[in-house]
C-alpha cells in the first residue's frame, strides 16, 4: 500500500413469463449514465463518461481505495531499489485481453508510454523517466532520474486520463489520435455490435477475467468482482424522463440526479439517494490563451470582479446548501493544499462597473467570444448560460455555440481560431479528487500546447509545480500551494465556479456500491 499522505500530499411479454423476466432482471444492470458516450479512449480525453466507461472495459496497474489509498492492482507488487530511482513492477499471473492474448510487460510499457504523453501527471513521471522497459514478459522496470514517490499514483490515479493498460498494438497509436478498437483486460467487454449511438452502450461480463486474490472491494482498488452478465447505460438527457424511468423501474440506477427532482427521487421508498463523491464536483470556466481577447492576462483578470461562485453553483446544483460550497479556491476544499490565499477576489462585492473599465483599460476591442455550450450536460449548460449573461453585461461581445457534449469533447481540442472551428470558453467540472494538489491537476500546468485544453504557457506556475513536487515535507508543499494559487489567480489559466455535490439514486434491491468517487458496476449485486 502507499500511504495516504504520500499521495494526496503528493414489461407484455413479462406477464406471460414472468420467472423469465425476473431471472433477466437479474442478469442485467441498466443505468442512465451521466451523459453520451462519444468518444471511447480514456487516454485521449479527460471526459468522464470515457473514464468511467474506460475502467470498465480497461485494467490499471494500481487501484485507488474510498480512503485513497494507492494499491496494487494488475501488479502484484514491487520493489524500489537505488535510492527510490529504480522501480521493478511485478505482472500478477493470469492477466488476459478480451482477445486472448495474455497481458504482458511491454504492453504496459506502451500503454504507459502513450498516456504519459496526454496525462498531466504522466507528463511529469516520464520527465523524470530515464528507461521504461520490459525486464521480461511479467516484469516493468521504470530507471529514474531521481526518485519519486508519486508513481504508483500516478500510475493508478482513477480519474481523468487513466493509464489504460491495452494491447501494444493499440497502445502504439499516436496519443493524439482516438484508439476506437476496445480491447482491454478489464472486468467488461465493450459490446459495439450493440452500441446505439445516443441511445444505448452496452457491457458484458468478462468471464476470463481473474480478480485479485487479495484486499477487500474499494473503489478501483481489490477484487473487481462481477454480479451482472450485462450492463446497459440507457442514456436520457432529459432530467425528468431519467426520473420516470427510475421510478417506474425501467432502470435502475440514475448516475448523477437533478438537484430539482431530488425530493421526489427521495420520497420513493423503492430508491436510495446517496453522494458517491465527497470531494464533489469543482466546476470551471477555461478561456483559451491561443487567441484574442483571452491571451491577454489583463482582460482574463478583469473578469475576476463579477465571478459569483454562488449564482453558478446555484445554477448547477441548486440551491440546497449541504450540496455546494462557495468559495473555493483552486484545491479540493478541505484538503490539504487548500487556502484562503487570493480569496478575496472571489468573495468581495461583484462590481460590474469596475469589470467594465478594466475591461476598457486592458484593450478589449469587442472581439467576439465564442462560448462553448453543452445542452445535455446539466452543470455545463447552467454554467454557460451564466456566463453568457455575465459577460454580455460587462459589454463582451458573446457568441453562444450550442451542442452536445460528445461533440464538444471533440471542438474543444480544436487549436483553430474561433472563426475557423476552434473557440474561447468551454465550461466542465473536475471531480475534487483530481484537483487534491498539483500533481493531479491539469488545470495549474503552463506546459502551453503540451497541455490541457486551452494551452496556457506560464512558466512561473510550471516552476512552482516542480518545486512543490520535490518539498521535503508537508510544511513545505502547503507553502508552495499558496504560491501556486497566488500565481493562479494572478495568471488567470481557469475560473473556479464553486463546488457541488451530485447525488445518485438506484433501486433499494441494489447492494454493494462502491464509494470513493464515481458509479462502479463490479460488486454490485441484486438483492
Amino acid at each position: 500500500m502507499i500511504g495516504r499522505r504520500t499521495f494526496l500530499g503528493a414489461g407484455a411479454a413479462a406477464l406471460a413469463a414472468p420467472h423469465i423476466v425476473a431471472a433477466e432482471a437479474t442478469r442485467v444492470l441498466k443505468m442512465i449514465p451521466q451523459i453520451d458516450l462519444t468518444v471511447f479512449d480514456p487516454v485521449w480525453t479527460s471526459s468522464y463518461a470515457t473514464r468511467n466507461h474506460g475502467m470498465m472495459v480497461f485494467d490499471t496497474l494500481y487501484g485507488m481505495d474510498e480512503h485513497y489509498r494507492i494499491w496494487p492492482q494488475m501488479v502484484a507488487g514491487h520493489t524500489v531499489e537505488d535510492a527510490g530511482k529504480t522501480w521493478r513492477l511485478t505482472l500478477r499471473p493470469g492477466l488476459n485481453f478480451h482477445d486472448g492474448t495474455p497481458v504482458l510487460a511491454r504492453d504496459c510499457v506502451a500503454s504507459i508510454n502513450r498516456w504519459g504523453k496526454r496525462d498531466s501527471l504522466g507528463q511529469t513521471l516520464m520527465a523524470l523517466t530515464d528507461e521504461l522497459s520490459a525486464a521480461d514478459d511479467r516484469t516493468i522496470v521504470f530507471r529514474l532520474k531521481k526518485p519519486f514517490a508519486l508513481l504508483p499514483g500516478a500510475l493508478g490515479k482513477p480519474s481523468s486520463n487513466i493509464c489504460a493498460i491495452m494491447p501494444e498494438r493499440l497502445a502504439k497509436t499516436d496519443p493524439f489520435t482516438a484508439v476506437t478498437e476496445m480491447v482491454g483486460s478489464g472486468p467488461f467487454r465493450f459490446k459495439a455490435s450493440e452500441l446505439l449511438s445516443g441511445s444505448r452502450i452496452v457491457y458484458e461480463r468478462n468471464t476470463d477475467y481473474v480478480p485479485r486474490d487479495q484486499g477487500v472491494p474499494s473503489f478501483t482498488s481489490g477484487p473487481k468482482i462481477v454480479h451482472f452478465d450485462r450492463v446497459e447505460w440507457h442514456v436520457i438527457n432529459d432530467a425528468a424522463t431519467a426520473a420516470n424511468a427510475l421510478l417506474k423501474g425501467e432502470v435502475d440506477w440514475w448516475e448523477q440526479t437533478s438537484p430539482d427532482l431530488l425530493p421526489l427521487l427521495r420520497s420513493n421508498k423503492g430508491l436510495k439517494v446517496e453522494i458517491q463523491d465527497r470531494t464533489g464536483n469543482i466546476g470551471l470556466m477555461r478561456p483559451n490563451f491561443l487567441h484574442p481577447p483571452f491571451d491577454n492576462p489583463a482582460i482574463r483578470r478583469a473578469l475576476w470582479s463579477v465571478i459569483d461562485q454562488k449564482d453558478f453553483s446555484v445554477a448547477g446544483g441548486g440551491a440546497d446548501p449541504l450540496l455546494t460550497r462557495v468559495p473555493v479556491g483552486v484545491f479540493c476544499p478541505g484538503t490539504p493544499m487548500d487556502s484562503d490565499v487570493g480569496m478575496d477576489l472571489l468573495t468581495g462585492p461583484r462590481d460590474y462597473d469596475r469589470a467594465r473599465r478594466d475591461l476598457q483599460a486592458a484593450g478589449y476591442k469587442g472581439e467576439k467570444v465564442v462560448m462553448l455550450q453543452a445542452t445535455d450536460a446539466t452543470l455545463n449548460n447552467a454554467f454557460a448560460n451564466v456566463a453568457a449573461d455575465m459577460l454580455k453585461k460587462i459589454g463582451m461581445n458573446v457568441e453562444l455555440q450550442a451542442s452536445d457534449w460528445g461533440t464538444l469533447v471533440t471542438r474543444r481540442a480544436k487549436k483553430d481560431r474561433p472563426d475557423q472551428g476552434g473557440w474561447n470558453i468551454f465550461f466542465t467540472s473536475f471531480a475534487g479528487m483530481d484537483l487534491f494538489n498539483p500533481a493531479t491537476d491539469p488545470l495549474v500546468r503552463g506546459n502551453g500546447t503540451a497541455g490541457w485544453f486551452g494551452w496556457p504557457t506560464m512558466p512561473a506556475l510550471e516552476r512552482l509545480r516542480d518545486a512543490w513536487l520535490d518539498a521535503p515535507d508537508l510544511a513545505g508543499q502547503q507553502k508552495i500551494a499558496r504560491e501556486i494559487q497566488a500565481e493562479v489567480f494572478r495568471e488567470v489559466p481557469y475560473y473556479p465556479l464553486g463546488q457541488i455535490l451530485i447525488p445518485t439514486a438506484y433501486k433499494t434491491d441494489l447492494t454493494g456500491m462502491l464509494n470513493g468517487g464515481y458509479v462502479i458496476s463490479w460488486n454490485v449485486k441484486r438483492a
